[in-house]
């Protein structure tokens, strides 16, 4: 998955655990970006009496980086408290819950939000209600009149939400980790030869599953450094965005039912930046220690960039399919294309109109050239499919990321970097065979963006 599980010891905290992170200059509001960051994935609609929600232990923050050193210029940062409103219940809800003080909603939870800038804290918002969960029609029967309620415009010009949301992430996961399959791309035919068959139709393993959410959209002003220009070529008009989860280092467990406490200072546990780099770039051994670091020490990662491990079990998996790449991989040459696009973002000149470099520095971030505007028809292959505002240039909601990384890694952005070079065939039609449409809940068009969150009474998982 982009960032779900992606790592052993994450794997056994979702409520820390950063699943995905967006990045995009807002389509109906084109003076902002979105920022939205993912957390507690996997979320079975149906999983109560205790309903998923975030941690008030854990401290939620969206950076920006606008300088290039691989260092936050801007943070929102949230922190959440949860309330009971009746003791003696075991349920979420005693009756329907149909405002945000709903009398009947027995666990609520509230966050501060928070914006540091320049070393300087500054208070936004605090004490805002999160909605409920989506529990069915008749505990929640409007709901989106309860997320419209949870929507928030602030002074400063921020909107602001965190609360629960349809997992927009589409992935036929079930095929992927079973070495590799690819099911639509193994029936294809590549250059007069038929590449053998695997049975069934991709199926999207993270549909009808929620995540919860934590989305701001911010003036263009708010995040940007100070320049005299913000052109699509002026290096000032770039921001690199990641988000983390940290807690504090020491927990003391509650004897005999008493409430735990925390203590020390924060320490990070999770972060995220483009989508599949600790899941598929670093290794296993690795992975627990990338979660610990800040952008700015990637360099320590970057081997595993420059000569990726599933470049090399493409042409393994897959013989004498990928020619090609079996042989840049045997060469160990320096992969500069994925360099670019995941490390220093794609310099000036590499693609006709586009860059989002960011400098030197070599740092896992979401990098977004907010001077290139949202396109109206959306191309889901972004920057692949001459759509400049999509992946890697930021990504949007319906960005088909897997099927962009997986068509990188397997060379069709080597010739940005060295023309000497002939993609295989194949490498243009690499794909787990899903797309937006294989998400049950359509996404919104406007704030917080990604689709309402699957109820557990209608639900199909909730009867297998």
């Amino acid at each position: 998955m982009s960032s779900h599980r992606e790592a052993p010891e994450i794997a056994k905290d979702p409520v820390a655990d950063s699943s995905d992170l967006y990045a995009f200059v807002s389509p109906d509001k084109r003076d902002t970006v979105t920022l939205i960051a993912n957390y507690v994935p996997l979320q079975l609609p149906s999983g109560g009496p205790n309903f998923f929600e975030f941690g008030d232990d854990v401290r939620y923050e969206i950076h920006i980086d606008n300088d290039g050193d691989g260092r936050p210029d801007v943070t929102y940062r949230f922190e959440f408290t949860t309330e009971i409103t009746n003791p003696n219940s075991f349920l979420y809800n005693t009756g329907p819950i149909d405002s945000l003080d709903s009398k009947n909603w027995n666990r609520r939870q509230f966050y501060s939000l928070t914006r540091v800038a320049d070393g300087r804290e500054h208070r936004l918002a605090h004490k805002l209600p999160c909605p409920p969960c989506n529990v069915g029609p008749l505990s929640t029967p409007k709901y989106a009149d309860l997320v419209r309620q949870a929507t928030y415009s602030l002074s400063t010009g921020e909107r602001v939400f965190a609360g629960q949301r349809a997992d927009g992430f589409f992935v036929d996961l079930g095929a992927i980790f079973d070495l590799g399959t690819l099911r639509p791309f193994q029936q294809l035919h590549v250059a007069g030869k038929k590449i053998f068959k695997a049975e069934g139709e991709p199926v999207n393993a993270t549909d009808r599953m929620n995540v919860h959410s934590i989305a701001v959209q911010v003036p263009l002003e708010r995040v940007r450094r100070r320049a005299n220009r913000y052109g699509a070529a002026d290096r000032a008009s770039v921001i690199g965005v990641w988000t983390s989860a940290s807690r504090r280092q020491v927990r003391v467990l509650g004897d005999r039912g008493g409430a735990d406490t925390s203590t020390g200072p924060f320490t990070q546990v999770s972060r995220l930046g483009n989508p599949l780099f600790n899941e598929v770039v670093v290794p296993m051994s690795k992975k627990d220690l990338w979660n610990s670091l800040p952008p700015s020490e990637d360099k320590r990662f970057a081997q595993f960039v420059e000569q990726p491990e599933l470049a090399a079990l493409l042409p393994a998996l897959y013989p004498d399919v990928f020619p090609n790449l079996d042989k840049l991989t045997k060469a160990k040459k320096v992969r500069a294309d994925l360099v670019a696009i995941l490390l220093t973002g794609v310099p000036a000149g590499l693609i006709d109109g586009f860059t989002n470099a960011t400098g030197e520095v070599q740092a896992d971030m979401l990098r977004l050239n907010t001077a290139i505007p949202p396109t109206r028809r959306p191309d889901r292959f972004g920057v692949l499919g001459g759509d400049l505002a999509g992946f890697p240039n930021g990504r949007r909601v319906g960005d088909d990321v897997v099927s962009i990384a997986l068509r990188a890694i397997a060379g069709v952005t080597v010739p940005l970097v060295d023309k000497t070079f002939q993609p295989d065939a194949a490498a243009a039609a690499v794909t787990p065979g899903l797309s937006a449409a294989d998400v049950t809940a359509p996404f919104l068009g406007n704030f917080p963006y990604l689709g309402t969150p699957y109820d557990g009474f209608n639900n199909p998982s909730a009867a297998s």
